[in-house]
């Protein structure tokens, strides 16, 4: 997204994390440097877009694991973590009004929409 982020013009991106607050420094300076980062340790808003939890096998099957060897074999490194493994995300566009507009609720850690579909749906809000 961050290579595309022109075509996005004046819309404010905000990522959402349930991360300690504390991390936030590091993992917006790592991945998200043009993007505004909060947390939600208590994963309020996570609850009320209807992001859950995923299955052990979904989050950690054959298809993420496939999905890690190809980072490691692009070099990325694999870190620990003890943050909560299980909890899905998702894709969420707000108006104006602070109304829902439009929600893709992911149904693994590798399931996002693309592009194109954030982008179809922003040209469709009034």
């Amino acid at each position: 997204m961050r290579a595309r982020r022109e075509e996005f013009k004046d819309i404010q991106i905000v990522i959402v994390t349930f991360a300690d607050s504390r991390l936030l420094r590091g993992y917006q300076k790592r991945f998200a440097s043009s993007f505004r980062v909060v947390s939600d340790p208590n994963r309020v808003l996570y609850a009320a877009l209807g992001f859950g939890r995923g299955s052990v096998w979904r989050v950690w099957g054959a298809r993420a694991a496939w999905r890690y060897v190809q980072l490691l074999r692009a070099g990325h490194r694999l870190e620990k973590t003890s943050q909560d493994t299980l909890q899905l995300g998702g894709n969420a566009l707000i108006d104006q009004n602070g109304k829902l507009a439009w929600r893709y609720a992911g149904a693994g850690p590798d399931d996002r929409p693309s592009i194109e579909q954030i982008l179809a749906s922003i040209a469709n809000l009034p």
